[in-house]
């Protein structure tokens, strides 16, 4: 299962030293999402990082800074206005289908509760047994060729197995990490039971 980590929206002092120790457990993507940030603020802080991170970073605003730095990516909202990129987000089972084939990464959910956004969740009639059937269909044929779809929403280490169990190939976890007292050992808990999932699906 993948694990990406998206942003503190705010300054947070712990930030820059948790993503190298995020990048060092074995972190791939980390989302940079700073809505209330001008471009000017973001490219600083962005240049202030170890260049080797720029590849791992994904950026939620200002995306013209991605081609200007080499960062690793864009991610878009659901917008059909907007033209596909390499990650979006998605809020409901007839998006999800279109983008299916059209990014290389789609966010799906709130899967859960939201931790950061009191009383955000999912639709109380959600239907759970057809996002299975879609996304568990696409992984006993092999999705090689479409788009990861990644569960986000309330994502906790002890949620990671019932996003598993749903078909999502991993999860963006923000609560999670960043209200934990400890964002690295929070992330470092998160990334182990991912592994311990996939080995076990491995094996089966």
């Amino acid at each position: 299962m993948q694990i990406v980590v998206i942003s503190p929206e705010a300054s947070d002092p712990r930030e820059v030293s948790a993503m190298g120790k995020f990048f060092a457990v074995g972190l791939r993507r980390y989302h940079v999402r700073k809505p209330d940030w001008t471009a000017r603020n973001l490219e600083a802080w962005l240049r202030a990082l170890p260049a080797e991170w720029r590849t791992r970073l994904v950026l939620h605003q200002h995306h013209s800074l991605v081609g200007k730095l080499g960062l690793g990516g864009r991610h878009d909202r659901d917008d059909p206005s907007r033209p596909s990129g390499a990650s979006r987000s998605c809020h409901d089972l007839r998006g999800l289908r279109r983008h299916l084939t059209t990014c290389e990464q789609t966010l799906f959910g709130p899967v859960f509760p939201s931790l950061t956004k009191p009383g955000y969740g999912p639709a109380v009639d959600f239907p759970w047994d057809e996002l299975k059937t879609l996304l568990t269909g696409r992984r006993a044929m092999g999705s090689g060729n479409g788009s990861r779809v990644l569960a986000i929403g309330g994502v906790t280490a002890a949620g990671l197995a019932r996003c598993y169990e749903l078909g999502f190939d991993g999860a963006a976890v923000l609560g999670a990490v960043w209200s934990d007292p400890d964002p690295v050992r929070a992330f470092r808990i998160i990334h182990e039971t991912a592994l311990q999932l996939e080995a076990a699906r491995r094996a089966a």
